[in-house]
């Protein structure tokens, strides 16, 4: 592939590995604290124990990468041949993970086009896969930011949570959200929305929220080439039986990815978690 564009983006895109390398996309890893401990996401700490240590009521945090992490994954990248970088990034509204990136950009040796995508999980995977593309056909940075944000824009994503609690701990949806959920023992569905978390319907059981989860990534695919991500925390039945609806009713299917989410997306979330993430071609 071209290697004149290289491609940063951080671990809450959880890109399938063979991805990663097969595009050649660097991923800058975010942090979880653990009690007093700090794991690197996707290396030190899993998702299964990260669910352990949520049902166990520990507590649990995140943390951004230091700008010292994102300067040493830009000299690599310029090390390695290329002339520019595009960094790609969950959105700003979650983490300082952009502004970490940005303060990095001033000093790295090549030009660093540095974005907020506004996405999360496979909604930013999706953005730097798109990128990736266009930099192996050979477009500029410009043009591969253009690409990924053209993605962004036209991007879905659906959650399903069994409770909003870990969400209100972690600031991630108002209080008022969280206890209104929680007083009328409703199954909330969300979605991304500029950036943010946002709830969309209030369903009133969890086969039902699920059920309604499908319902918009079917509608939202419509008939059009899509490529579609299911996630879940600690839920693999859920999710492949999710999986497996969407490849029966969506006819424009072009890749599917079923995977768990990491340790950082998952304590915000909590166990039981599932979402749908549709993205047009």
């Amino acid at each position: 592939m071209s290697r004149h564009v290289a491609i940063v983006t951080d671990s809450t895109a959880y890109l399938p590995p063979q991805a990663m390398a097969r595009h050649g996309i660097t991923s800058v890893p975010l942090t979880v604290v653990l009690g007093d401990e700090a794991l690197e996401e996707g290396t030190e700490i899993s998702a299964r124990s990260l669910a352990a240590a949520l049902q166990k009521r520990r507590p649990v945090t995140t943390s951004r990468p230091g700008p010292e992490q994102f300067v040493r994954a830009y000299q690599d990248a310029a090390e390695a041949g290329a002339t520019a970088i595009v960094s790609l990034h969950l959105s700003a509204e979650f983490s300082g993970t952009y502004d970490a990136a940005v303060v990095a950009a001033r000093t790295a040796p090549v030009p660093v086009r540095v974005v907020d995508t506004g996405m999360v999980a496979m909604a930013l995977g999706f953005c730097a896969l798109a990128a990736a593309e266009t930099a192996e056909a050979g477009g500029s940075a410009d043009e591969a930011v253009a690409a990924a944000e053209k993605r962004a824009a036209e991007m879905s994503a659906y959650f399903y949570v069994d409770t909003l609690d870990y969400l209100r701990r972690g600031g991630r949806i108002g209080a008022a959200q969280a206890l209104l959920g929680s007083a009328l023992a409703v199954k909330p569905l969300l979605t991304l929305d500029g950036g943010r978390i946002e709830m969309l319907e209030k369903v009133r059981t969890a086969s039902k929220a699920i059920a309604r989860l499908e319902e918009l990534a079917v509608e939202r695919a419509g008939s059009r080439d899509v490529d579609v991500a299911v996630h879940h925390l600690a839920a693999p039945e859920r999710a492949e039986k999710l999986a497996e609806r969407l490849r029966e009713r969506v006819p424009g299917l072009v890749e599917l990815h079923v995977s768990e989410v990491g340790a950082v997306i998952g304590a915000h979330t909590g166990p039981g978690l599932l979402a749908a993430v549709v993205s047009p071609r």
